[in-house]
Order: structure tokens, then sequence, then C-alpha cells
């Protein structure tokens, strides 16, 4: 069989396409150029409602400062009538517990004195010393005894005025407290002892010298805890009702106390 000619195989591309190859690229490339022609000559039209608005705007007011206005009303909708309030009082642990606020518990420091939850106030820069469930005035000084062996300190807490002069009269150059065991015996006298001693020393912190705080661990055999007097009592607060007021004991030096 004689292959087809040259002449007939274009005859036959000639009837299969609608155009040449030749014609079709032209009319292409014309259109494309209509069609970018058209959109370099369209005119471009503004708002001159919106052109006018961001003008005065941007003349006017800084930026950003429309989306910070006002609102022009407070109103938040119909009133809410869910039950969405936090109740703190169902948050208290010792509370949900059982556990009952001892009457020893103190409801504030003062500088000459302590308010307890039963209404006792105590007043004229005396200490407090709670035990067992009860509440003593403290005053050390009138033992008789003070730093150095000096004697007389009840004269003297007189004559400066209320007991700090007292507590001042346990303070040595060394900024540590020699309190007389005298002033810890009873102590010795309760049964059972409490586990723990918390010593609040006042408005800063002051150590307690190697004596009392032997006498305290060794002979007493009570476990001893010092720091000020507001960081006492709150200590004191909550040992009292987790554990209990036999359990606990606080010597509390008022909190004006600041030392000499």
């Amino acid at each position: 069989m004689r292959p087809p000619s040259i002449e007939l195989l274009r005859a036959l591309r000639a009837a299969t396409l609608p155009f040449p190859v030749s014609s079709r690229t032209a009319v292409g490339r014309r259109l494309a150029s209509t069609s970018s022609s058209s959109q370099l000559q369209r005119p471009r039209t503004f708002s001159a409602r919106g052109l006018s608005t961001s003008v005065r705007q941007n003349a006017t007011t800084p930026k950003g400062a429309v989306r910070n206005r006002a609102p022009k009303t407070h109103d938040r909708g119909p009133m809410s009538h869910e039950d969405t309030q936090t109740d703190f009082s169902k948050m208290d642990i010792l509370a949900s517990a059982g556990a009952q606020t001892p009457a020893t518990n103190i409801d504030a420091c003062t500088a000459g004195g302590f308010h307890l939850n039963n209404g006792t106030i105590t007043t004229g820069g005396l200490g407090l010393f709670l035990l067992d469930g009860e509440a003593f005035v403290w005053t050390p000084w009138r033992t008789g005894e003070g730093s150095g062996g000096r004697k007389g300190g009840q004269q003297q807490s007189h004559q400066k005025g209320g007991g700090e002069g007292g507590f001042r009269d346990f303070l040595n150059a060394r900024g540590v407290l020699d309190i007389p065991t005298s002033s810890l015996g009873v102590l010795e006298l309760v049964h059972p002892k409490p586990d723990l001693l918390i010593v609040g020393t006042g408005r800063k912190l002051y150590m307690l010298s190697p004596s009392t705080r032997k006498y305290i661990y060794e002979t007493l055999g009570i476990r001893v805890d010092v720091m000020d007097t507001a960081n006492a009592a709150a200590s004191y607060n909550l040992l009292a009702t987790e554990r209990g007021v036999q359990m606990v004991a606080a010597l509390l030096i008022p909190d004006g106390f600041g030392g000499k």
C-alpha cells in the first residue's frame, strides 16, 4: 500500500481546522490588545461621599479614635435571673468540714492590744497568752526579771507608759528576745501540753535567745515557731481551727512593739 501524499495530508488538515493556525494566532493577539487598551482607556470613578467622609475623619480625628468612641447607651439587655454570683462562704474548706471557729481567734491586732472573736479587747500594750481555749493577759516584766539580770521591770514599765516599755527590757543589744522562764511557768502545769507554741514578737521579727528556746523545746517538750505578731495571729487562727485549741498555744506581743 502506498503512503498518502503530502498534498493529501495538507487537504485533510485544512478540512479539520476552522481556520489556519497563523490566522488564529493573529486573531488571539488582536483580541488581547483590544482588551488591554480598553482597560487603559476605561475612566476611573470615585464616590464623592466616600472621599469626603474619609478626608473629614482623617483631618478632624486621630487615627483609631473612631473605634474607641464611648457607647451611646449602657443598656445591657434584660436583667439576668441566673444565680451566677460566687458565694465565697462555700469555698471555706474548714467551715464546709464542720470546723468551729474558736472564741480565742484573733480578729484584729492593734498597736496596744488585740481584739478576740468572743468580743474581748485588750489595750495598754499588754501581751496575750492563748492556751487551751483561754486568753490571759501576759506581762512578763512583772516577774522582776529582765535581760542582763535587771530588776524592777514593773516599775520601769509604769514609768515608760504601758507594757511596751517592759517588752523593751527583754530585748538585748543584739536584737534577741530573752523571755524569762518564770513567765512561762503555766506551761509546766497544764496537761496535756500543746504541741506547738507560736510566738509573735511585735511589728518585726526578733529571734528568741538560746536559753528561752531551749527551755521551751527541751524542758517543756513543746515545739516553738517565732514570727511577727500579724503572721503569728493568722497562723494561730488557722491552726487552732484546724487542729483544736488544745494542740496550739500562742504568746503574742502587741503589734505596736518595734524594739528599742
